[in-house]
């Protein structure tokens, strides 16, 4: 019998109230000192904060399992049989199919590409001298790399990011963005459910997909969920890091200016651009057997919200964790997940984000922006605009 000696109990934040979403650092710092574990009575759910205790939850998957990722029911029985939704051993079989062509190997011959879609993109901006960093840049190359490579063509392709937003949003609880955002989500939904080889380009990813399904590596029904994989939880995140970037290169020019001067440190700064702004919010785990954590018992059956976010700026794992310092190189840090669950599309998103910080520390002396524009969403905590008004090239 397990002896609880305390519950840490939050009655006011609402871990997707729009305050909350807009900044959550401050809500965070307070839930996290508060303890490791928080029981949020206004979303009926335990909040973990401290990085030690949510890499630990990542890690075992037998107790916090992966079959309640979203905060409202609907959407966890529209996930069932997802690699995102199941644990090993099934989900083990699932991501093969999902990271088949995200392999170290698979993604060299990607590289390439990308660089030269990034450099060309920067260099057309440069040239203009201001814009809006996010549309021209983060949503312009993660659609054009993920479109390319699924290969999706035609009135598709123009819903992409749409549908994308969407995905993340109804993972939510069942407020109003939730809500507003199903039917969209069903758009996508639908479109994967009835996708055909022939529908997407010769010689792409998505077609390798469906050649798998003929071979019998993978059941064809499990073709439209993979695809739905890679357009659901491919892009925004992608597109939330590199926008991150951006705007943490031009408020911190110092640490620009190191970037540039040493254009290696760029994979450890994009660490330190997801240590510092997480670009998942929050995501679900259902606890299923009781288990304590720092003298407080979470019962089986409930729902855990991992606070990304809190963990990458814990001050007992990090020194000075509110400072952006490109240098830092937080390995560990808890943005892609960990353990048998941690992001499979991590590979691609570094290969994109360091195409174009590689491609801005190149041709960019100095960005002058305006003030940024937070996107509210449910799940990412990621920038909707970013006015460049000036460009000093390089």
């Amino acid at each position: 019998m397990m002896t609880v000696e305390t519950t840490s109990v939050s009655s006011k934040i609402d871990l997707f109230a729009d305050e909350v979403l807009l900044d959550p650092y401050p809500f965070f710092t307070e839930l996290r000192e508060q303890a490791p574990v928080v029981h949020l009575e206004k979303n009926g759910v335990w909040a973990l904060t401290r990085y030690e205790t949510i890499r630990e939850a990542l890690a075992n998957w037998e107790v916090f399992s992966s079959n309640a990722v979203a905060f409202n029911d609907e959407m966890n029985g529209a996930l069932v049989g997802t690699s995102l939704a199941t644990d090993p051993p099934e989900h083990t079989r699932l991501r093969a199919a999902l990271t088949e062509n995200l392999t170290p190997r698979a993604l060299r011959k990607l590289k390439g590409g990308i660089d030269e879609k990034a450099d060309k993109m920067v260099a057309e901006l440069v040239e203009r001298g201001s814009f809006d960093a996010i549309d021209a840049l983060a949503r312009a190359l993660p659609l054009q790399v993920v479109a390319d490579l699924i290969g999706v063509q035609g009135e598709a392709r123009e819903n992409i990011l749409r549908w994308g937003d969407a995905a993340f949003n109804v993972l939510g609880p069942m407020n109003e963005r939730t809500a507003q955002n199903f039917p969209v989500a069903g758009e996508l939904f639908q479109w994967c459910a009835g996708v055909q080889a022939t529908d997407l380009t010769e010689g792409s990813m998505g077609r390798a997909i469906f050649d798998a399904a003929e071979r019998g590596e993978i059941p064809m029904e499990s073709c439209g969920h993979i695809i739905h994989q890679y357009l659901g939880a491919g892009m925004d995140t992608t597109i939330a890091s590199i926008g991150n970037a951006i705007a943490q290169f031009a408020a911190n020019p110092d640490q620009f200016d190191l970037v540039r001067e040493d254009r290696s440190i760029i994979p450890s700064a994009f660490n330190e651009v997801l240590r510092f702004e997480a670009p998942v919010h929050a995501f679900g785990r259902l606890v299923k057997q009781d288990i304590e954590i720092d003298g407080t018992l979470i019962p089986a059956g409930s729902q855990v919200a991992i606070l990304f976010g809190a963990g990458n700026r814990d001050p007992r794992h990090y020194e000075n964790p509110d400072a952006f310092q490109v240098k830092r190189n937080p390995v560990d840090h808890l943005s892609f997940g960990y353990g048998v669950h941690s992001c499979a599309g991590q590979g691609l998103a570094r290969l994109e984000a360091y195409a174009v910080m590689d491609a801005l520390a190149r041709r960019v002396r100095r960005l002058t922006v305006g003030k940024p524009e937070r996107q509210i969403s449910n799940m990412t905590h990621s920038l909707n605009k970013l006015p460049v008004l000036e460009v000093e090239s390089a």
